[in-house]
């Protein structure tokens, strides 16, 4: 059974003459375990997939489920619950507060989702080559090091899914391969990692590459 099944989605921004249907029917697996890469060209409607698949927007037509759970299915209250504990997001910028430490960063969706694994945090940061970065703020941190805070912010609640979008996009190579290792190693046992990239090198670390042009899917 996969852990991601979407089918038939439709997602139009805009209305009348100005309307431009991003998704035109897109259809996506992808099994526990896997990563999945999703290259295209900006716009092509990798970003837009990436957040029906997470629950943070809803199609205009067709279906997401994820873990056996139709995303449609599900009311607001329940759809926040689902992408606190079932989800972890990776964005192109690293959205971490300034105020707060690496650890304190990385905590953030545990206790949103009340709950605070002791000592989680800073075992996570540990594991991706982030041990002095528990206690220093993010503008003392590189790009890559920032990142790498967000993946285990990401990883912090134990979710099945991870939603990569663009993650090397403002990293330099050497910060992008380790960014892209830690996605890499962390799609394994029950969990997945779908990459929205446009970069050929990055993709090739997935298991499997889906071209997304013109709203539709194709491996």
């Amino acid at each position: 059974m996969p852990l991601v099944a979407a089918r038939g989605l439709v997602k139009t921004f805009g209305a009348g003459r100005g309307a431009r249907r991003v998704l035109d029917g897109a259809a996506l697996d992808v099994a526990p375990g896997e990563m999945v890469a999703l290259l295209g060209r900006s716009g092509s409607g990798k970003s837009t997939l990436l957040n029906l698949i997470g629950g943070i927007d809803r199609p205009d037509a067709g279906t997401v489920e994820v873990g056996g759970r139709r995303l449609d299915r599900l009311s607001e209250r329940e759809l926040t619950r689902f992408r606190a504990t079932e989800v972890g997001f990776v964005f192109q910028f690293f959205h971490l507060i300034p105020e707060l430490t690496g650890e304190e960063n990385v905590l953030l969706p545990a206790r949103l989702a009340r709950g605070t694994p002791p000592g989680r945090a800073r075992a996570l940061l540990d594991r991706l080559g982030l041990e002095g970065a528990a206690d220093r703020l993010p503008h003392t941190m590189s790009g890559g090091e920032q990142q790498r805070v967000a993946i285990a912010r990401a990883l912090v609640n134990e979710p099945r899914l991870i939603l990569a979008d663009e993650p090397t996009g403002n990293l330099d190579p050497a910060s992008g391969d380790t960014v892209l290792q830690a996605l890499r190693a962390a799609a394994s046992g029950e969990r997945a990692v779908v990459l929205a990239t446009h970069d050929g090198q990055a993709a090739a670390l997935a298991d499997r590459i889906v071209s997304v042009e013109d709203g539709r899917l194709s491996s």
